[in-house]
């Protein structure tokens, strides 16, 4: 199979708040950050402390009989465990109890005590866990939105998404591959909603998603100890190497009324983008009251007004008329879910 390009993350040492705030963060690009404290976690978050100070309040995991799951296609069911249990489990590669299989997979994304309403915030969820770990302190206090707790089986590998808000990846324990996609890729990974139909990033369906190739692919391993900073809207998936543990912080960077205050998991779009998608949504269906020779020739004017008033390069510059062609959705426009 023909590779796509391929590009290392960038590493940084010895990074305090005031050189992330001005020499990372702005460039809006993934980030690894090595050497930053994050407290006593690295020593203490063995697997018999994790048991002992989560103890055996119910969580609700993922559980899948392979390793790389799926939301778009639900190959996994939630089901509900005691904490230490689940632990337990999660770092064993064959199970004597079990609920599908014994060699089945499982993830742990916390949620907050009322999923609906409250983001996950590990001082609320895990307090007695979460006074081992220091967030960083990289953005204000009054910006924070979650801390995510993350526990995955060795193997197991999550969907390519997206996320609105940036965030950073500690990783606690283990080791786990990060691959990244930049967001001026989006027409290439095949989108519905905020994650890639393609699910094998490895050994991509090169018949169904033929584009996908040309998706520039940045790449890192991080080890316990590591920090990734990944910027809002940057497609990412992650392999965990090894059974890991880690902790997700997300932070509001636009104003706070730029996001859904009714999105508990920082996942949809910004308020103006919604409103701009289901605008798109109308313009289209109006479109659909033309014959398809007009359709086709106005909807190309206005991909042609959104690339000139969106793109923030060069890029429609040296792309206008095979953007038209090649790199235009081969499938119907879906709206984000």
């Amino acid at each position: 199979m023909e590779d796509q390009e391929r590009t290392p993350v960038s590493i940084f040492t010895q990074v305090d708040r005031d050189v992330f705030l001005r020499d990372i963060c702005p460039e809006r690009r993934p980030a690894l950050l090595r050497g930053v404290d994050l407290g006593p976690c690295l020593e203490k978050w063995t697997l018999e402390y994790l048991r002992l100070r989560g103890g055996d309040q119910d969580v609700k995991i993922h559980v899948s009989t392979v390793p790389q799951m799926d939301f778009l296609h639900k190959n996994f069911v939630y089901k509900t465990l005691p904490f230490n249990e689940f632990v337990k489990r999660a770092s064993e590669k064959k199970h004597s109890d079990f609920f599908l299989s014994e060699d089945e997979h499982y993830y742990l994304r916390s949620l907050g005590e009322d999923v609906r309403k409250e983001p996950a915030d590990l001082n609320k969820q895990f307090p007695h866990l979460a006074e081992d770990f220091h967030v960083p302190h990289f953005f204000e206090p009054d910006q924070f939105f979650s801390s995510v707790f993350r526990i995955s089986s060795c193997g197991l590998q999550l969907w390519t998404h997206y996320d609105v808000m940036d965030n950073l990846l500690a990783q606690v324990t283990g080791r786990k591959r990060v691959v990244l996609y930049s967001p001026q890729d989006a027409l290439h990974l095949y989108l519905s909603g905020d994650k890639s139909e393609v699910l094998d990033i490895d050994s991509p369906d090169l018949k169904r998603f033929p584009d996908f190739l040309k998706a520039k692919r940045y790449e890192c391993v991080l080890e316990p100890g590591d920090l990734l900073f990944i910027p809002a809207l940057w497609f990412h998936n992650t392999t965990a190497l090894q059974f890991g543990v880690g902790v997700n912080v997300f932070w509001r960077h636009l104003p706070a009324d730029c996001y859904d205050k009714k999105d508990p998991y920082g996942n949809k779009d910004p308020v103006a983008a919604a409103r701009a998608l289901q605008a798109l949504e109308r313009a289209l269906h109006t479109l659909d009251e033309l014959p398809s020779d007009y359709r086709d020739f106005y909807g190309r004017r206005m991909i042609q007004r959104i690339q000139k008033r969106t793109y923030c390069d060069s890029v429609s510059a040296t792309k206008t008329k095979e953007d038209s062609d090649s790199t235009l959705p081969s499938m119907p426009f879906t709206k984000p879910g």
